[in-house]
């Protein structure tokens, strides 16, 4: 017998669309694995078991398989964005517990593209802090159930890494998908701004947040991607020469890189020039105030979604982030501050096409109730394990993370891949030879 958990989206759609299997099949392998796994993850806060099976078959009944990149694939979505007839609770007792009355713009795209919807998944109180833990759940890395997922889309992240689902959606605000997918050992893009579509009333952080697809190969991001952003599936191909900046140093003065993700870097740097780049050590210039500025952004940002919430549902260090982010919100809305960055950090990646950094400085905290805890020592936390991903959303352009060796805990590795606007399909062509040349082991062993 087939056994479709743990097969890639491309794989499974493959399958579908020439009927050597049926989506509800597909679907009921992955709700099983759920069932038998999410105990020890935590990735998910509402599986849809029934409702799933019932839009497999609607799948099924289509009879357009050969126009559905994503025919009966299950999929993850991350519990900020809205799925029609479930309600939409942001890892937090102030939301409202009220079904959506139409699908977010990125999950439509998906379930026209085929994919089955299996789950909502766990994330941080409003998404604000890279551990995914909180009144309704804690997710757990996989590869080491005694460490965070991540955040903020640490459910989508486990649900992928541990086989419950081969594709998951999330999103990206000061590297919500680099940072867990670093952890899990999966590949991640945040698209540059425009792309994927933010929607329409949704905490974007004052644009700062991008729609993104979690997977475990290039391939499936590729796919997932060009799902989301509304145009034709892309391949694969030779990225040509590009000219790749290294840099190991973090942007925030006070924090180091750690020995095994600074090596990671240096392992894919050499893979890189072995693959006839042009590969040479460069730190980018960031401006001092990088600090300050990516603290104003993600404080103001949790503001805004605070203002309409009773406060009193709210956890301790959300209040607080809240609090220390209103007198930024004038001075954050105006985007002063992210054009100066910009046009600081443009010269240098007119002189290099591709930057390349560790994705992250240090594996993840331990997995608890962080939610618990006080505000500084949620935000040192937070810091000192990834300081490499919030410049790329302040200047928008687009980043990713791919898997590289394995760290001495035994949980994969990861670096960071950031280029210029527009150029998503070389840094996924990039990361594919990063793949082809140092595969890795695509889901936990759990089993």
């Amino acid at each position: 017998m087939t056994t479709w958990a743990g097969r890639t989206a491309a794989e499974i759609s493959a399958a579908v669309r020439e009927k050597r299997v049926t989506p509800r099949e597909v679907v009921a392998e992955h709700l099983a694995r759920i069932e038998r796994l999410d105990g020890r993850v935590g990735a998910f806060r509402a599986v849809r078991a029934e409702a799933a099976l019932a839009e497999a078959d609607e799948v099924a009944a289509r009879g357009d398989f050969t126009e559905l990149p994503l025919a009966g694939v299950p999929v993850a979505v991350k519990d900020n964005l809205a799925v029609r007839g479930e309600s939409r609770r942001i890892g937090s007792a102030a939301t409202p517990d009220t079904p959506a009355a139409q699908d977010h713009v990125t999950v439509a795209r998906l379930r026209a593209a085929g994919a089955v919807v299996v789950g909502l998944t766990n994330v941080p109180e409003l998404c604000v802090f890279g551990t995914t833990d909180g009144v309704l759940g804690i997710a757990r890395n996989p590869w080491d159930p005694t460490r965070s997922a991540g955040g903020s889309s640490g459910g989508s992240a486990a649900a992928v890494a541990a086989g419950m689902v081969p594709i998951a959606l999330g999103n990206d605000g000061m590297g919500s998908l680099r940072i867990p997918a670093a952890n899990c050992g999966l590949v991640t893009i945040k698209p540059g701004q425009g792309v994927v579509p933010t929607g329409e009333g949704d905490g974007t952080w004052f644009g700062l947040s991008e729609n993104g697809p979690l997977a475990t190969t290039v391939e499936d991001a590729r796919l997932m991607l060009s799902v989301l952003a509304g145009t034709e599936p892309g391949t694969a191909a030779a990225p040509g020469v590009l000219r790749v900046a290294v840099s190991l140093r973090s942007p925030l003065a006070g924090v180091t890189i750690s020995r095994p993700y600074a090596a990671a870097a240096r392992d894919a740097a050499g893979l890189l020039m072995r693959a006839g780049h042009q590969v040479r050590r460069a730190d980018p210039p960031y401006p001092l105030s990088l600090a300050t500025t990516s603290l104003a952004h993600w404080t103001a940002g949790t503001a805004a979604e605070a203002r309409p919430l009773d406060p009193r549902l709210l956890t301790r260090r959300t209040r607080v982030h809240a609090r220390l982010g209103r007198p930024f919100l004038r001075t954050v809305s105006s985007g002063a501050g992210r054009e100066q960055l910009r046009r600081r950090l443009e010269p240098f990646f007119a002189e290099h096409d591709v930057l390349l950094t560790p994705a992250l400085a240090r594996r993840s905290p331990k997995a608890g109730p962080w939610h618990e805890r006080g505000w500084l020592s949620n935000v040192l936390a937070n810091t000192n394990y990834s300081p490499l991903t919030p410049a790329w959303n302040l200047t928008g352009w687009p980043a990713l993370s791919v898997p590289c060796g394995t760290l001495p805990s035994g949980v994969p590795g990861a670096v960071q891949l950031v280029g210029r606007p527009g150029t998503e399909s070389q840094l996924l062509d990039l990361a594919g030879q990063l793949e082809e040349r140092n595969p890795w082991q695509r889901t936990a062993p759990m089993d």
